[in-house]
């Protein structure tokens, strides 16, 4: 008689057991580290930010009180350091208009734009109202003198006043004319209504902001979700999306600005200055070479 096979021989290879699968999202064990790395630099750039922001409010809440230029300084510095530690570095094509006041018109993707041009230019926003509810943030933008506007037609004369007021004052103001952010890869049309208040400003000086590099790496179009913040995105979950990231550049490209008087109406400069805007902004998410454009006069 054949011998009978041994119940405990052991098995062969094609019935070894499989692992268990993990449960679906679970990082791998070689991913985990890397997981664990991102995790650490989103907690170490929330944590700076804030403190760096509550550092500065108390110096910039004396400031605003105090004559001179030292406040409009103080908030690019504040600006400056913000994006870094954030993780922007900060790139500047042109140079802002010697002249004051300067009315700044540039594309707008997303809340980092403020930041990012807070730091380059000693201008105050102009802004949603909306803004002025969000909690902390409102606090910033106050001291920063941002002028806040709604879409409400029955304050549209006193907010037009408030503004041609700051720039009588001297003071250069940065606009947003989409009238909202976008996802950064077009420039949405100029609404002509916002330069209304072109004329009491010096100069008017077109502005192009991309985010077109990430880790060293030129940015591409599933990047550039991580950088925009428009519809109905929450504001927290996105900065904390953000400060996940590998470090990033942004680009400010500052085109020649222009006197407003040349031009016969506020649509016409508003077409102008929107097909500058629109180029410059085309030429960096192209990764070609950044060069500031002027507007043609007719």
């Amino acid at each position: 008689m054949a011998d009978r096979q041994d119940s405990r021989a052991a098995p062969r290879r094609g019935d070894m057991p499989r692992k268990a699968a993990l449960p679906e999202g679970t990082p791998s064990l070689w991913e985990q580290p890397a997981e664990s790395g991102r995790r650490l630099r989103a907690i170490r750039r929330t944590v700076s930010v804030v403190l760096w922001t509550l550092a500065c409010i108390p110096v910039q809440s004396v400031l605003v009180r105090l004559p001179g230029g030292g406040k409009r300084r103080f908030a690019r510095f504040y600006h400056r350091v913000a994006c870094r530690l954030i993780g922007l570095r900060l790139r500047v094509v042109g140079a802002p208009a010697p002249d004051h006041p300067t009315l700044f018109l540039s594309n707008h993707s997303s809340w980092l734009d403020i930041p990012v041009l807070g730091a380059t230019l000693e201008a105050a926003f102009v802004s949603k109202a909306e803004v002025g509810e969000w909690p902390v943030v409102r606090t910033v933008a106050r001291l920063g003198r941002t002028v806040f506007v709604s879409r409400s037609r029955g304050r549209t004369g006193d907010e037009a006043r408030a503004m041609r007021d700051r720039l009588r004052e001297g003071g250069s103001l940065i606009l947003f004319p989409e009238g909202t952010s976008n996802d950064g890869t077009r420039v949405l049309p100029f609404r002509s209504s916002f330069l209304a208040v072109a004329d009491a400003a010096t100069r008017v000086q077109p502005v192009s902001v991309v985010y077109d590099r990430v880790g060293g790496l030129p940015a591409g179009r599933r990047d550039r979700p991580d950088y925009a913040w428009y519809g109905d995105m929450e504001i927290g979950s996105h900065f904390w999306r953000l400060v996940h990231r590998p470090p990033a550049q942004v680009t400010v490209l500052l085109h020649p600005p222009v006197d407003p008087k040349e031009f016969p109406n506020r649509k016409v400069l508003s077409a102008a200055v929107e097909r500058v805007v629109g180029e410059g902004a085309a030429q960096l998410r192209q990764n070609r070479p950044a060069t500031p454009l002027a507007i043609p006069m007719r």
